[in-house]
C-alpha cells in the first residue's frame, strides 16, 4: 500500500489541471470562452495571439492574471497563487491544443 503523500503527488498533477479547468470556468470564461475575446477579438487565449505578445509560458499567462493589463482585470485579490498557477498552466494547455 502506499503511503497517503504518494498517492496525493500522483493525483496531484491530475487534480491541477482539473482545477484549472475550473478556475477557468468559474472566473475567465465569461470573456475568454474556448480561448476567446469578447472585449478585443485579437487579444485572445490561442497560441498565435499568446506569442505574439509574449504571453506563451505559464510564468508570462499568471503574471497578467495576478496583475492584469489594460481591459484584464487583475486577480491577486481573487485567486490564490496556486489557483493562479493553475488557470496559467490550463490555458497553455488548451492554446497548445487550440482549445479542444
Amino acid at each position: 500500500m502506499q503511503p497517503a503523500h504518494a498517492i496525493e503527488s500522483v493525483n496531484g498533477a491530475n487534480n491541477g489541471a482539473n482545477n484549472g479547468a475550473k478556475i477557468f470556468e468559474s472566473n475567465c470564461a465569461g470573456c475568454h470562452i474556448n480561448g476567446s475575446n469578447i472585449i478585443r477579438r485579437g487579444k485572445n487565449l490561442k497560441i498565435k495571439a499568446l506569442k505574439k505578445y509574449g504571453y506563451d509560458s505559464t510564468e508570462a499567462i499568471a503574471e497578467i492574471v495576478t496583475n492584469g493589463k489594460n481591459n484584464m482585470s487583475a486577480y491577486k485579490d481573487r485567486l490564490s497563487e496556486e489557483q493562479i498557477q493553475e488557470v496559467a498552466a490550463y490555458v497553455l494547455e488548451q492554446a497548445n491544443n487550440n482549445w479542444r
